[in-house]
């Protein structure tokens, strides 16, 4: 069986509740979990428009080629090369994901 979690609520001037303080542990384990999940508008672009899902979190993302080629230390046309590969090397894709801020695993669908 399992404690709940002690939650204290912070209201506003108005009273209503502002903000929601949690034990700092559970928030690392919400964070966590949350850097898990790929947003719906990632998987149309790669399921259904056809992008790999690279070049989906990058216009997710709001990012250009070239931003993401300096965050990586490669050239724009290299980069670009990787981002249209259906299929990465284990390093490349921790190396991408990184640069993406993303987990690793959310570029595996």
């Amino acid at each position: 069986m399992s404690t709940p979690t002690p939650i204290q609520y912070i209201n506003g001037p108005d009273g209503e509740p502002a903000f929601v303080v949690i034990p700092y542990a559970d928030y690392i384990a919400q964070r966590d979990n949350a850097r898990k999940v790929i947003p719906p508008e990632v998987v149309t672009r790669s399921v259904f428009d056809g992008s790999t899902p690279v070049r989906a979190w990058r216009e997710y993302l709001g990012l250009t080629r070239a931003e993401v080629a300096q965050r990586l230390g490669i050239s724009r046309a290299v980069y670009t090369k990787r981002e249209k590969r259906h299929k990465l090397r284990k390093s490349m894709r921790k190396k991408i994901a990184a640069a993406l801020d993303i987990a690793p695993g959310q570029l595996m669908f």
